[in-house]
């Protein structure tokens, strides 16, 4: 599928999908958030994808949503405007407009390689990793547009800096830096700017080699699980999730190449 608002490129096992509105800081219309969305899915299917890494280009990775692209709208529109994929048998938390990278079966490492404001900070709160460029700098955003916390931020961000921590970005709308989003927990990673794109890399390809695809799948799911979960219900899937895994091919080919130091050849998705 060809995309004009966004860059695709499979290689080594990782799919890497660029926004690619550099002129525009790679703020979000509709087109890209449909071409993004297309994208994603068709990296979750396809079997050469272990890992996804998501970035921007230019010197933004996501500057917010573009007000003039959704022009003529109303608020309901906006609100009600999709695309999703919606399976009444799953979760409808992960089936929103914006935050459905949850329901991605492969992991989603977020390149943050500058300007991450607003709705682009919604997007790299969904990403399961985050890396930053030490001078990306991040903001909420919302209160300096006289604007609420929009497409679930106030309830991702106190999960991943805590409710204090979340309360202060959201309500003061202030700038900070990577290094004091690595100290909040906002990302697990920060590099030279110069250095972002090898390290992510090199991490992501690790990932795609040594780990199993259905291990990470599972270990994702659970994880998302748990904000809706009792210690009971989790230790509950916990114990189903282990019985099957105990009879999957990748667990016996990560068994098998563990005894005989070799590299693993997980054959990926099967149950």
């Amino acid at each position: 599928m060809s995309y004009k608002t966004i860059l695709y490129d499979t290689a080594d096992g990782v799919t890497t999908i660029t926004l690619n509105r550099p002129e525009q800081m790679n703020s979000l219309n509709d087109e890209i958030v449909a071409e993004l969305y297309e994208a994603m899915w068709q990296a979750d299917a396809d079997p050469e994808t272990r890992v996804i890494v998501l970035t921007g280009a230019g010197r933004a990775f996501c500057a917010g949503g573009d007000i003039s692209g959704f022009g003529g709208q109303t608020p309901k529109e906006l609100l009600t405007k999709l695309p999703r994929l919606f399976d009444m048998n799953k979760r409808p938390d992960y089936q929103t407009r914006h935050t459905y990278f949850p329901r991605l079966r492969k992991p989603v490492i977020g390149m943050l390689n500058g300007a991450t404001a607003g709705l682009g900070m919604v997007y790299a709160l969904c990403c399961d990793i985050r890396f930053a460029a030490e001078n990306t700098v991040f903001t909420t955003a919302f209160a300096r547009r006289g604007l609420s916390a929009e497409y679930g931020m106030a309830w991702m961000l106190p999960l991943v800096v805590g409710h204090a921590n979340a309360l202060e970005l959201l309500l003061s709308g202030r700038k900070f830096h990577a290094p004091e989003a690595k100290k909040l927990g906002l990302v697990n990673r920060v590099f030279p700017a110069d250095k972002l794109v090898e390290e992510t890399y090199t991490y992501a390809k690790e990932m795609a080699v040594w780990c199993s695809p259905r291990s990470m799948r599972t270990l994702k799911e659970q994880v998302y699980e748990v904000p809706f979960q009792s210690l009971a219900e989790a230790v509950r899937m916990a114990n189903q999730d282990m019985l099957v895994s105990n009879l999957c091919a990748d667990f016996k080919e990560g068994t098998a190449s563990f005894k005989e130091k070799r590299t693993p050849n997980f054959p990926g998705e099967d149950d």
